[in-house]
C-alpha cells in the first residue's frame, strides 16, 4: 500500500519500482491550485530518496491532462493578497519573487529526482501543463492531445520553466517563438512533428500502456546507471560539451564501484534477465 497520501494526487508503486502519479482535479479540469504543485514538488522529491520508486509515469485524470493555472483561486489565493497590504512596491515584489520561486522549485522537483519521468498527456495541456511536461524525461500523447503556451493570453511570461526547457526540447527556436507569443493551439501531430513528444497513441488506454512498458523497461535495468544517465543528461545540456565530459569522468569514478556492472555483464553473456538491488 502506497505511502504517499495526497488531495490532488493519486500515487501508488508497483513491486517492480514503477511509480504512477496521476492529476486528479477532473472536476476543475485539474487547473494547477497552490495545493496542487505544493503536492507535486513534495512528491517527486520524496522519490529522489525512495529507493523502492525506479521510474514513474504520470498522467492526469478526466479528458484533459490540465486547464493550467487555476485562474479562480489565482484571484483570491496567495497571488492576490499580499502579507501587508500597505507595503511599497519592493517590499511586495521581495516576497512576490519568493512565491515564483517555490512554484519553480515544485515543478522542477520532476525534473531534479533522478528517476525518469515518462507522462501521458490526453486533451488540453495548457500553461503550467507545458512548464510540468518539460521538466518530464518523455512525453507521449494521445491524438486528441493538444498544447498551449497560454500565458501571454493572460497578460504574463510563462515563468515555472516553458521558456527555459522548451527552446532545448524541440530545438527550432522560430517555432518555439512563435507558440509562445501567440498562445495558438499545438495539435498532437505537430507536438510530434517538432518533437515535444516521441509517440502519440489513438487513446489514453494505449498510451498509458506504452507509458507502463517503457517505465517498466526502464525499472529493470541497473538503477544506479540510470539515475547517472538521467542526472548526466541534465548536466550536460546545460553545460558545454568539455565540462560535461570532465563531469561525467568524476561521476563514474564512483559510479563505476557499483556491483551491477559485474551483474549485468555476467547476464548478458549468459543471456538471462540480471536483477539489481533496490537503490
Amino acid at each position: 500500500m502506497s505511502t504517499y497520501k495526497f488531495e490532488c494526487l493519486n500515487v501508488s508503486i508497483s513491486p517492480e519500482g514503477v511509480a504512477r502519479v496521476e492529476i486528479s482535479r477532473p472536476e476543475a479540469l485539474n487547473a494547477f491550485n497552490t495545493q496542487t504543485w505544493t503536492e507535486i514538488g513534495q512528491c517527486f522529491t520524496r522519490f529522489k530518496v525512495d529507493g523502492d520508486v525506479r521510474s514513474v509515469v504520470l498522467s492526469a485524470s478526466g479528458r484533459m491532462f490540465t486547464a493550467g493555472l487555476d485562474l479562480k483561486e489565482a484571484m483570491t489565493g496567495p497571488l492576490s493578497k499580499p502579507r501587508d497590504p500597505d507595503a511599497d512596491v519592493a517590499r511586495k515584489g521581495y516576497y512576490h519573487r519568493l512565491f515564483i520561486l517555490d512554484f519553480q522549485s515544485a515543478i522542477s522537483a520532476v525534473e531534479s529526482c533522478d528517476k525518469p519521468v515518462v507522462v501521458v498527456v490526453q486533451g488540453g495541456c495548457l500553461g503550467i501543463g507545458i512548464d510540468l511536461i518539460s521538466a518530464c524525461d518523455v512525453r507521449i500523447a494521445t491524438e486528441d492531445a493538444y498544447f498551449m503556451v497560454k500565458e501571454v493570453d493572460i497578460g504574463m511570461a510563462a515563468d515555472i520553466g516553458t521558456l527555459q526547457r522548451l527552446p532545448k526540447i524541440v530545438g527550432n527556436d522560430s517555432w518555439m517563438r512563435e507558440v509562445c507569443y501567440t498562445a495558438r493551439k499545438v495539435t498532437s501531430k505537430e507536438a510530434h512533428f517538432v518533437g515535444l513528444v516521441s509517440n502519440v497513441y489513438p487513446t489514453t488506454a494505449e498510451a498509458l500502456k506504452a507509458a507502463s512498458d517503457i517505465a517498466g523497461t526502464i525499472a529493470a535495468k541497473s538503477p544506479v546507471a540510470i539515475v547517472s544517465t538521467k542526472h548526466l543528461l541534465n548536466y550536460s545540456r546545460d553545460h558545454s560539451v568539455r565540462e560535461g565530459l570532465e563531469y561525467t569522468a568524476l561521476w563514474n569514478t564512483l559510479a563505476h564501484n557499483s556491483h551491477d556492472m559485474a551483474t549485468a555483464i555476467v547476464s548478458s553473456l549468459k543471456k538471462q534477465p540480471a536483477h539489481f538491488p533496490k537503490l
